[in-house]
């Protein structure tokens, strides 16, 4: 059995992947945690009937809790899911973190870090990340030939954009076309010109309680081709996540992707 610590746990993340961890007999949920000041530090959210059932008390600190686990589940803010990963580097602990809207000496910070068990997704539903698998293999078969636009959109709480995963598929497609002198476009307004072969144009869109929504747009002469994905349950990101978690608790020291889980490489 796998004991993990969910972190963020008021969150609607951090409440998803509580849900089916309780459910799945391959994991022990050990302690969960939300930041110093929050109402629920403090409180049993034991979800679920019964008088016999364990009780899950909310807690601010995670250095204390870490060491009773094998993984913690991270989906939180950009500084302190920071935070979090250093904890669990330093408790020799792995971690999986789905945060998203990190700043780039964030990312440096964790993909050049030694001795770090961790995956780290902005994006961890499954058929998402086959969606970040098929967007290279088309992007690289299709070059410089067909335009290619994303659009994504999110509910109107979301506090980053453009979305962590749209920026992946961004970043995707320019590794599978590394010789073109990309130019990132975020909207467009004006009299901008006609549009540049190198340009690569990242749109967000926000309102009501869309989960999720992400499209990939290689646009030729007399053709379109979109390859999409939409989540409708956050369910399925919690899913990924713990797939993430049992496949981590057994790998040695390293960065790993959800690609290196789902087996894509």
């Amino acid at each position: 059995m796998i004991k993990i610590v969910i972190t963020g746990i008021g969150g609607k993340m951090g409440n998803a992947i509580l849900g089916l961890a309780l459910k799945d007999k391959d994991f022990e949920v050990v302690g969960v945690t939300e930041a110093k000041g929050h109402p629920l530090v403090g409180k049993d959210i034991a979800q679920g009937p019964g008088e016999m059932e364990k009780p899950i008390i909310v807690s601010d600190d995670l250095p204390r809790l870490v060491s009773m686990c094998d993984v913690v589940v991270d989906f939180t803010q950009p500084e302190p899911s920071l935070e979090h990963f250093r904890v669990a580097k330093s408790a020799k602990k792995a971690i999986v973190i789905g945060t998203t809207g990190f700043p780039q000496a964030t990312i440096d910070e964790i993909n050049n870090s030694k001795n770090a068990r961790v995956v780290i997704s902005p994006n961890m539903s499954v058929g998402m990340n086959l969606m970040f698998d098929v967007v290279e293999r088309v992007a690289r078969i299709l070059s410089d030939d067909y335009d290619i636009e994303i659009v994504e959109m999110h509910h109107k709480w979301k506090k980053d954009a453009p979305s962590g995963t749209a920026m992946r598929i961004k970043d995707v497609i320019q590794k599978a076309l590394p010789e073109k002198n990309w130019i990132e476009v975020f909207g467009r307004k004006g009299i901008t010109g006609e549009r540049k072969n190198e340009e690569i144009g990242i749109m967000a869109l926000r309102g009501g309680d869309v989960v999720g929504e992400h499209t990939a747009i290689f646009a030729g002469i007399g053709e379109r081709l979109e390859v999409t994905h939409r989540a409708y349950s956050r369910e399925n990101f919690a899913r990924g996540a713990l797939v993430a978690a049992k496949w981590i608790a057994t790998r040695p020291d390293g960065i790993y992707s959800m690609k290196d889980v789902l087996g894509l490489d």
